[in-house]
C-alpha cells in the first residue's frame, strides 16, 4: 500500500515525504482518532487531561521522538516529529502542549544541557511517561522578558536554595520534574532539575481557563528550596539556554497548528456538503466556496513554508528567526480558519459536538504562548532592518 498524507494534499506534498515520515503521520492520526477524540470533550468541560493515555503516548513514542534512540526515544526526523505535532493537535492543543513540553521542554535540554548521568537517570522515564515534566521559565510579571525574571538560587554547602514563582506552567500540577530557571548572584541565569516532594516546591493550579482547558495548567512556588548541586544542568548557562528550548517548542507549534486548521477545515467542509439550505447544500453557495477555497489555500501554504522549516532543522541550519516568521504566519492561519468555520456551522459551531470553536479557543492561547504574535513580528522586524525595536 502506498502511503498519503491523511488530510488536504492539493499540492501533492505526499510525493516530498519519505515512508517514514508517512508513516508516522498515518500512525499518530489513527491514535488521535481512535483513543484522544473521543474523550476530549468531556475533558475540555471539564477542565481535565486524561492522564491515563500518558503511558500510551510513551509506547507510541510521542514524547521527546526527534532525540537519539539510546534513550529510549524515537529518533525521527524532524519532519516525522513535526508531523507527529500536527497529528496531535488535530486532537486538541492541550494534547500536543503536553507532548511538546515534556520533550521539547524538558527532555530536550536535559539532553542539550544536562550531565550524563541526569540524561540517563531522567530521558527514559520522560520517553515511556512514567515521569511527567514541566519547564519553569515565565514568571507572573516577567513573559516576553524572560531576562527580567526575580527567582534567585544560592549555593549553600552542598545544596541549591531556590526561591521565586512561576506562571502559567504547562503540567506542572502533575509535573514529577521541574526544570526551573533562576538568576545566580552573579545575575546569570542557570537551570536546575526539582523533583515533586522536595520542600518548599508547591505548584498550585490556575482554574477559570477558557482556553487550552483540556490542558493542566499551575504555578511554581518556591520558597527555600533546597536540592542537591548535582540537580544543576552543567552546560545551561545564560539567558541562551532557555531561549534555545523555546525555539524547540516553537517548532512544534508551527506544525501542531496546521492540524487544528485541517480539523476545522475538514469539519466545515463535510458540514457545508451536507446542510440543506433553500433545497440545496450551503456548499453550493459563492460566499461559502469562497471560505472553503481560502482556506485550502492557507492550509497548502502553510504546509509548504513548515515542511522547508523541518529541512533546514535537519540541516542544522535553521534559526530562531525562521521559527519566529513561520510562527506569525501559521498560528494567524489556523485561528482565522477556525473562526471562519465556526461562520460555516452556524449555531451548531457552539456547541462541543463540533471541534471549530474548541480549536478557536485553543488557538487564542497558541497566539499568545511560546512568545506573543507581537513580539514574533518585532523579532522578524530586527532581523530584516537590525534595528530591534523591543529593548
Amino acid at each position: 500500500m502506498v502511503l498519503r498524507i491523511v488530510g488536504p494534499d492539493f499540492f501533492d506534498l505526499s510525493s516530498l515525504l519519505s515512508e517514514e515520515e508517512l508513516a508516522v503521520q498515518n500512525s499518530t492520526h489513527e491514535w488521535v482518532r481512535e483513543r484522544f477524540k473521543p474523550l476530549v470533550a468531556s475533558h475540555f468541560q471539564e477542565g481535565t487531561f486524561p492522564m491515563e493515555l500518558r503511558n500510551e503516548m510513551g509506547e507510541m513514542g510521542f514524547f521527546g521522538s526527534n532525540l537519539p534512540e539510546e534513550y529510549g526515544t524515537a529518533g525521527l526526523n524532524n519532519i516525522a516529529y513535526g508531523l507527529m505535532m500536527q497529528e496531535l493537535e488535530r486532537g486538541d492543543s492541550g494534547l500536543r502542549s503536553f507532548a511538546s513540553v515534556q520533550g521539547a521542554l524538558v527532555m530536550w535540554p536535559i539532553w542539550e544541557y544536562g550531565s550524563e548521568e541526569q540524561k540517563d537517570h531522567w530521558l527514559p522515564l520522560l520517553a515511556s511517561g512514567e515521569k511527567i515534566g514541566c519547564f519553569g521559565l515565565t514568571e507572573p510579571d516577567f513573559g516576553s522578558n524572560p531576562g527580567g525574571m526575580l527567582t534567585r538560587v544560592k549555593q549553600e554547602g552542598d545544596s541549591y536554595i531556590l526561591n521565586g514563582t512561576k506562571m502559567w506552567i504547562t503540567n506542572s500540577p502533575v509535573a514529577d520534574v521541574a526544570l526551573i530557571w533562576a538568576k545566580d548572584d552573579a545575575g546569570e541565569v542557570q537551570g536546575f532539575l526539582v523533583e515533586r516532594g522536595t520542600p518548599g516546591f508547591e505548584t498550585p493550579e490556575i482554574k477559570g481557563k477558557l482556553s487550552l482547558r483540556a490542558s493542566i495548567t499551575g504555578e511554581i512556588i518556591l520558597s527555600q528550596c533546597r536540592i542537591p548541586l548535582t540537580n544543576k544542568l552543567p552546560d545551561a548557562n545564560g539567558l541562551r539556554a532557555p531561549l534555545s528550548c523555546l525555539t524547540q517548542a516553537r517548532y512544534g507549534i508551527n506544525w501542531g497548528v496546521i492540524g487544528a486548521a485541517i480539523d476545522c477545515y475538514e469539519e466545515a467542509l463535510d458540514y457545508a456538503k451536507n446542510r440543506i439550505q433553500f433545497e440545496k447544500p450551503i456548499a453550493a453557495y459563492q460566499l461559502t466556496q469562497e471560505k472553503l477555497a481560502n482556506m485550502l489555500n492557507e492550509i497548502t501554504k502553510a504546509q509548504f513554508l513548515t515542511l522547508q522549516l523541518g529541512r533546514l532543522k535537519d540541516r542544522q541550519t535553521l534559526n530562531h528567526t525562521q521559527v519566529s516568521l513561520s510562527k506569525m504566519n501559521n498560528v494567524r492561519m489556523a485561528i482565522d480558519i477556525a473562526r471562519t468555520a465556526r461562520t460555516i456551522l452556524g449555531a451548531s459551531g457552539i456547541t462541543d459536538e463540533y471541534v471549530s470553536m474548541r480549536h478557536a479557543m485553543n488557538l487564542e492561547s497558541v497566539l499568545t504562548y511560546e512568545g506573543t504574535h507581537e513580539m514574533h513580528t518585532l523579532v522578524v522586524g530586527e532581523s530584516i532592518t537590525g534595528i530591534p525595536a523591543f529593548r
